[in-house]
């Protein structure tokens, strides 16, 4: 077999066990889902009649406005279990008996990464069917669907490899767990809730140039059927550059931690 060919089969088998840790221990999964969920009820029903009508309809008008922004916390939300996974295996032992088998150093980290995008993607199906519960509606056709989960795994694997990074450079799984919550609460600061324009000047330019906002208006213009412009290449830039930063901090701290 060649290098390649044992690389893809030893990530296979790491893949295979971190998504049956997944299936072992679903609160993990379920609270990356729980947590977007109670954001989408509580600004529907508490926020949704009153900012609905500063945006010129009601409710409805915006739970179709906010569901693209709560999915995308969803996607966020879902990078904390990589976290605390990958600092769990690197403090608690079982990283030394990985150095002692023969296997692909990359499978590691591959497996954790892919497996958490799994993960991440499954945990977003409760998300989208209560935002239809409370009265979301999509004009998107099945192709922008299709590219609206492409892009949903675009972002979700580049968070998953920041969050991974986090994970090797935290000393304990609480620090792991806290590390995080700056991605995971950063759509707050963006589009996701209210339209950018509505925020003070210095908020405005922060919403404007962080990289959940594009990401964010891609996913909105996708669901509603309408135009994205050229968000979808900024975010296909920002999921990039979030990504290549996540993987070259992961692989570098990584290697020098298991050093022999």
């Amino acid at each position: 077999m060649s290098s390649l060919a044992y690389a893809v089969h030893d990530s296979r088998i790491m893949l295979r066990r971190n998504l049956k840790h997944a299936v072992r221990y679903p609160a993990v999964g379920f609270g990356s889902a729980l947590t977007p969920i109670l954001m989408l009820l509580l600004f529907a029903y508490a926020f949704g009649d009153s900012i609905g009508a500063g945006m010129g309809g009601g409710r409805d008008t915006y739970v179709n406005y906010l569901t693209p922004g709560i999915i995308i916390m969803g996607v966020a939300s879902g990078s904390m279990s990589t976290s605390i996974a990958v600092c769990q295996d690197m403090t608690e032992g079982i990283i030394n008996r990985f150095r002692t088998m023969p296997i692909t150093r990359s499978s590691f980290m591959t497996g954790h990464v892919i497996g958490s995008v799994v993960q991440t993607m499954a945990c977003l199906v409760p998300v989208v069917g209560v935002a239809f519960a409370v009265g979301f509606r999509s004009d998107a056709t099945a192709l922008e669907w299709l590219a609206a989960a492409g892009l949903l795994a675009a972002i979700a694997f580049a968070v998953t490899w920041l969050s991974a990074a986090l994970g090797l450079i935290s000393k304990t799984v609480e620090s792991a767990s806290n590390k995080p919550l700056l991605v995971q609460f950063l759509p707050f600061l963006g589009s996701a809730f209210v339209p950018a324009d509505s925020m003070s000047p210095g908020l405005r330019w922060f919403a404007e140039n962080q990289p959940f906002t594009p990401m964010t208006e891609t996913l909105r213009g996708l669901l509603s059927g309408t135009e994205i412009g050229n968000s979808g290449w900024i975010s296909l830039a920002w999921c990039t550059v979030i990504a290549s930063i996540g993987y070259v901090w992961s692989r570098s701290r990584f290697n020098s931690t298991t050093k022999r």
